[in-house]
């Protein structure tokens, strides 16, 4: 019962995977398919009927001069923020996420010099957004495989066919874990071979794994624990002795660095 309802959770994900893959335009497929993009697409959109009603109902052109510069400097900002994210972030899901939070900000700055009611409607908006849409994850998959809590024990315990496994640990409903959703996947291109294999549970199909492998569902997410046949040898975040984590951004480099990745596939290749 428990890999049928694996299987079927994932397989959405991905058959839409491989369907925007092979779309000519990926990114415009996903605005218009994604129903957290589309209505962010549909917001900012409607700005541009909010800002001419309210230069036709202005007599006296003073609102187009302020509205004229207050948007110029909104363009030049998100273009300066836009550049330093480019450079410094790793992910893509991550960058999407806080370009999007930079330009509603700016957007509501701007609706300012227009109406104030203009703004509130926008910030609800933005709310409403927020509660019915969620950001779509990362949806490749690479050399890594979705498994259920009882897959990953027969992997682990019966004649295991890699001698190491990295396997992920999130949900769905995470913020930090959808902006992340892109890294193991990469890492496996990278890495992947007969000694060490990348595998993904996805605990909000199964909670009470969590505390099997002592996961916390509010903090402790994304987790990634590396597993040397059944025992595990490693786990990022760590916990303290005090019960408290530390979560540095998750980053390829990091996780790299922390499994020692490079040097496990030296010897690899060496044997």
């Amino acid at each position: 019962m428990e890999v049928a309802t694996a299987t079927e959770a994932s397989a959405p994900a991905a058959s839409g995977g491989a369907a925007r893959q092979n779309h000519p335009f990926p990114w415009l497929d996903a605005a218009i398919s994604e129903p957290y993009y589309f209505l962010h697409l549909l917001a900012f959109f409607s700005y541009f009927a909010a800002r001419s009603a309210a230069l036709s109902a202005d007599d006296g052109g003073e609102l187009h001069d302020r509205l004229l510069r207050r948007e110029i400097q909104a363009v030049l900002v998100f273009l300066v923020l836009f550049v330093v994210k480019i450079v410094k972030e790793e992910t893509w899901e991550t960058f999407l996420a806080d370009s999007l939070l930079y330009a509603k900000g700016l957007l509501l700055a701007v609706t300012l010099i227009i109406d104030y009611w203009l703004t509130l409607g926008y910030f609800l908006g933005f709310v409403v957004i927020y509660a019915v849409a969620q950001q779509p994850p990362y949806d490749g998959l690479g050399h890594s495989s979705h498994l259920t809590p009882l897959q990953l024990e027969s992997l682990l315990t019966a004649e295991p066919t890699s001698r190491f496994w990295l396997v992920e640990f999130r949900t769905s409903f995470s913020a930090t874990c959808i902006q992340a959703s892109s890294v193991l996947p990469e890492l496996s291109n990278i890495y992947s071979n007969k000694n060490i294999s990348f595998g993904i549970i996805d605990l909000g199909h199964f909670p009470n794994a969590a505390a099997k492998f002592g996961i916390s569902m509010w903090d402790h997410l994304p987790t990634y624990i590396l597993f040397d046949k059944a025992t595990e040898v490693a786990r990022f975040p760590e916990v303290t002795s005090e019960s408290k984590v530390s979560v540095p951004k998750v980053t390829k480099k990091l996780l790299c660095q922390h499994f020692d990745l490079d040097r496990r596939l030296i010897e690899y290749l060496s044997t």
